[in-house]
């Protein structure tokens, strides 16, 4: 994994290869870090953080956040926080999640739907996920790492 802090790339991806670079980025990423995942309904957000899961270590089903609001994992290098944070009104409504709490933990945190956390979202690796029209099994995964310092940077894997 190269350290290229500041860096931002756009890949057009099918299902198989989007799980692959989830699973990739999942192994070659170290806690703490947070990852905003990005985009509209039906993008494949959920799909991304499986596969990230998957490439982190966590064994158990990752299922979709959505009503629960968190989800916690155990893997075997630090817990996995996935957070769906679509029916908050606020960054107010953060603090009854533990918020705080998990952002400072030594963990992989995956955020879905990270703008409704607004000025307490932390830097963050930012996956903005879209579809590709008229190709339904193919999706543009913009990959931003310019938040993060050097030490955490996105590497370039494909």
């Amino acid at each position: 994994m190269s350290n290229t802090a500041g860096t931002a790339r756009t890949l057009r991806l099918t299902e198989p290869e989007l799980i692959a670079w989830g699973e990739r980025f999942g192994r070659d990423h170290e806690p703490p870090l947070v990852v905003a995942l990005e985009g509209d309904l039906g993008a494949g957000k959920t799909t991304l953080a499986q596969a990230i899961c998957r490439g982190f270590g966590v064994t158990e089903p990752v299922t979709s956040p959505t009503f629960a609001l968190v989800h916690q994992y155990e893997a075997p290098r630090a817990p996995v926080y996935h957070l769906d944070l679509y029916r908050l009104s606020g960054p107010a409504d953060l603090t009854n999640l533990g918020w705080d709490e998990i952002v400072s933990d030594r963990a992989l945190v995956l955020v879905e739907w990270p703008d409704r956390a607004g000025v307490r979202m932390p830097p963050a690796v930012r996956l903005r996920l879209a579809h590709v029209p008229g190709a339904p099994g193919v999706r543009v995964l913009h990959v931003d790492n310019s938040e993060q310092s050097p030490a955490s940077a996105v590497g370039e894997a494909p």
